[in-house]
């Protein structure tokens, strides 16, 4: 399965669009608790421990979105986005999507 953000693959032609596909995953509460607690991870202003779990959450996210495109016949996703947001009460969660339109190519 090939990912790209741009809406075209260089030296493939799409066949067919299979529709859009997209794979969520939210982060709970506990990583804010987590990532304050372990400040002392800090270095140079990045948090390698909050990182960590962002990576974890976009590679369940890009998971999910390839399953969807497995399952209408893709071989490729294009012109993926990936958005980071707030959601839950106060803000408490942090959700990771995916979205992009699943093809197929020649």
């Amino acid at each position: 399965m090939q990912f790209s953000t741009t809406h075209t693959l260089e030296g493939q032609s799409i066949v067919e669009y299979c529709g859009v596909v997209t794979g969520e995953a939210i982060l709970g509460a506990n990583i804010f608790r987590d990532f304050f607690a372990g400040v002392r991870d800090i270095v140079g202003g990045r948090s390698g421990s909050y990182e960590k779990e962002l990576r974890k959450a976009r590679e369940i996210a890009f998971r999910e979105l390839e399953e969807q495109a497995r399952e209408l016949g893709a071989t490729a996703v294009i012109g993926i986005d990936i958005d980071y947001e707030t959601v839950g009460k106060d803000s408490s969660m942090l959700m990771v999507s995916v979205t992009g339109t699943a093809v197929k190519t020649r």
